[in-house]
């Protein structure tokens, strides 16, 4: 039996990174978490019921953003029960954090990979999940001064 394994980000560029961990996801009963924007929407023809969508916000609206990121974590919470994850693998950002805390309070695995967009500072979702993750990688060796338990892995892409 193959090991459930989530992989979850926002949008953009962790997508993006993210995706590049695919050649990996054959090997473990996988799936993917993201956000529902025009980016995303072809991303269901490809991997079908493997694909779950969390609502997509910005901090930009910061009134009609509380309210998306209310519903993002209870949305999180009925995720989580169905999936089940063993081990949640993400790129982050705010998408992600709820998930990454709820799994790691029922026993699952987090492994976080700091982006490559950042080469000497944290992100939001760095700061905080450096303390929750089993595993934190980063992507320049210069990041493992500002994250000392990280691992440098090198770039994603």
């Amino acid at each position: 039996m193959k090991k459930k394994v989530l992989f979850i980000s926002s949008t953009g560029g962790h997508l993006d990174e993210l995706l590049q961990l695919s050649p990996l996801f054959e090997k473990y009963d996988y799936s993917i978490v993201t956000e529902k924007d025009k980016s995303t929407k072809n991303l269901k023809s490809k991997f079908g019921k493997k694909l779950y969508f969390l609502p997509y916000g910005t901090r930009s609206k910061i009134f009609s953003y509380i309210f998306k990121y209310l519903f993002l974590c209870i949305k999180t919470i009925y995720l989580y029960i169905k999936i089940r994850p063993k081990v949640i693998v993400t790129t982050g950002t705010h998408t992600a954090g709820p998930m990454c805390i709820l799994g790691k309070i029922f026993g699952s695995k987090v492994i976080y990979i700091e982006t490559f967009a950042n080469t000497n500072k944290k992100t939001a979702t760095g700061k905080i999940l450096y303390h929750v993750a089993d595993l934190f990688i980063v992507q320049w060796e210069e990041m493992l001064k500002i994250y000392p338990k990280a691992v440098y892995g090198g770039s994603i892409y």
